[in-house]
């Protein structure tokens, strides 16, 4: 039998993650038996001491809010994309015992913007200055955007992402919360903002419909401001597209096989239509 492998995801709270799900789902169709992948709750403040006391056993950890930053700091090495955006999704265990720090979320965007007909020279409007926002100006750079547009309630949050776009080499401004609806006719909107916060928009949303929106949550869903897109003719991406697409990045960081992304898919659309 093959040696006993371990993985998991890190966040608090933690208990709602399908994290778990796909990537089990992806160990069972590649024939890794050894494996497992579990959810452990933790804040950003407990996970150096958790990661530190980790055996050989542990191949890598998935890591969602609040512990991205954290995740940093507990890595012998950081990937330049990491570094770049100042957050980690992604931690591997090497077999020096050293973790290396990535961000998959990066390259998930890319991938699913890309797949939903982004190309070179796009306009970009990010709404929201949080975590995710950082990685979706990442992402707007790797796309070779024309122009990033972070709206946002607090200009001061703003100000937080300039060093990221500089980082990355893409040009960025600011623009007030009241502005939103205005600047919805980019060529690409990547709403990063909580639950709830962008459902005013929908109503007033003036839709072009060659705008391709990714909205990054997915419970529930569609959101209203992903209905109303959808009802324009808009290509809509959700939360979910990123959820596989950036776990696919990390199993594959994991286990050095290629990830079985069909039936990762299929257990993650088995639990959305559950």
């Amino acid at each position: 039998m093959a040696s006993a492998r371990r993985a998991a995801v890190l966040g608090k709270p933690i208990a709602h993650s399908l994290s778990p799900l796909i990537h089990n789902a992806g160990y069972a169709a590649a024939g890794l038996t050894g494996w497992s992948y579990t959810r452990i709750e933790c804040a950003a403040a407990e996970l150096p001491d958790l990661v530190a006391g980790l055996g050989p056993e542990w191949a890598g950890l998935s890591v969602t809010m609040p512990g991205k930053e954290a995740a940093l700091a507990v890595a012998a090495e950081v990937s330049p994309v990491a570094a770049a955006v100042g957050a980690a999704n992604t931690l591997v265990h090497r077999p020096d015992g050293a973790w290396y720090a990535d961000n998959t979320d990066v390259g998930g965007m890319v991938e699913v913007l890309g797949s939903a007909g982004v190309r070179p020279g796009a306009t970009v409007t990010v709404l929201g200055a949080g975590g995710t926002a950082r990685a979706a100006v990442a992402a707007a750079a790797r796309l070779d955007a024309r122009s990033v547009t972070v709206v946002a309630r607090r200009a001061a949050a703003v100000d937080e992402l300039r060093p990221v776009a500089r980082a990355v080499e893409v040009p960025m401004s600011g623009a007030p919360w009241d502005d939103a609806a205005a600047r919805l006719g980019a060529d690409v909107v990547i709403s990063t903002v909580p639950k709830g916060v962008a459902d005013p928009l929908a109503g007033t949303a003036r839709w072009r419909a060659a705008t391709v929106l990714f909205d990054a949550l997915y419970d529930p869903w569609p959101t209203p401001l992903a209905a109303s897109a959808r009802a324009a003719g808009c290509p809509v991406v959700s939360g979910l597209d990123l959820l596989l697409a950036q776990a696919v990045g990390q199993f594959e960081q994991f286990t050095g096989v290629t990830a079985p992304r069909a039936a990762m898919a299929a257990a993650l659309a088995a639990a959305r239509a559950r």
